[in-house]
């Protein structure tokens, strides 16, 4: 099968590295930054001059960009996806997304015989390139089963949840809890050296019990060893916050438990320190314990 791959950011550029080692034939387009194209064309690669032309000439289409806003922009208007969509092709969207754009995008592809699947991913751009992520993926059994021998290329874990939207929900549902997480664990070592406590120490008793986990492992690796084992940044989690809250408004439901965690990534953000990697918030706890919020 021809596919046409939109996104060459990090994760995107490991991925088509990884289709590309499996034999797959793939049309990219990319955006500002081309060293990814660059990259997919010397693997043998061709480029797309437009999301239409990629659509018209692949039988899967791939996105894997960072927001909601890109998705459209790359579906909608003359030169997008939609406009060169066709019967029985399937369109994945890989990123994080909001769940209401997800179903409008798929009742419009479906409205030209195309299937839409949302599948966002778990794990890092180095789990891509060999093909160890989790994927999420949503929609149309019998489209997904047709390009599961693909996903399983990309995948080491593999999951079908159920209709449309229900993949970028989980996806949300799971940021919401991990980022609530990492950054209690930050304000806990951070609180830890106030009371003149090492912070291994806390770990190891926190760690004895069932508070242990992997997100709680990533923020102790930086605030013991200064190791960036996760590399996200706290703008990425200020939006999949901000989406998670948007999620629960079109349910017409409150979240209560995600203010804190969406006021203290936009405190962070706000300061200028929105590149600044999760784990290494115990940093600004650590300055900012101090002070009451702004």
């Amino acid at each position: 099968m021809k596919i046409g791959f939109i996104g060459l950011g990090l994760m995107g550029r490991a991925m088509v590295e990884c289709l590309q080692k499996a034999g797959y034939d793939l049309s990219v387009l990319g955006n500002r930054d081309r060293s990814g194209v660059e990259e997919a064309l010397e693997r043998g690669g061709s480029e797309a001059i437009s999301a239409k032309t990629l659509a018209e000439s692949s039988d899967i289409v791939m996105i894997c960009v960072g927001t909601s806003e890109q998705v459209e922009q790359r579906i909608y208007g003359d030169e997008g996806v939609l406009a060169g969509a066709k019967a029985g092709q399937v369109i994945i969207d890989f990123g994080t997304s909001l769940p209401a754009s997800t179903l409008k995008i798929g009742a419009d592809l479906a409205a030209k015989g195309a299937i839409y699947l949302d599948a966002p991913l778990g794990r890092t751009p180095a789990h891509a390139k060999d093909g160890l992520l989790n994927i999420m993926c949503a929609g149309d059994e019998g489209a997904y089963n047709r390009v599961k021998p693909v996903l399983d290329v990309l995948g080491e874990n593999v999951f079908h949840l159920g209709k449309l939207g229900n993949g970028h929900t989980i996806k949300l549902l799971n940021n919401y809890y991990a980022m609530t997480s990492a950054n209690a664990m930050a304000e806990a070592f951070a609180m830890a050296d106030a009371a003149g406590i090492e912070r291994d120490a806390l770990f190891n008793v926190l760690a004895a019990g069932p508070n242990r986990s992997g997100m709680m492992e990533f923020i102790r690796n930086y605030a013991v060893e200064g190791k960036i084992d996760l590399a996200f940044s706290a703008a990425n989690a200020r939006k999949d916050i901000g989406y998670y809250r948007q999620m629960a408004d079109d349910l017409g439901k409150h979240s209560r438990m995600s203010n804190s965690t969406y006021a203290l990534l936009s405190e962070v953000c706000d300061g200028g320190n929105g590149d600044m990697m999760v784990p290494a918030i115990v940093d600004w706890f650590s300055d900012h314990l101090g002070s009451e919020p702004k």
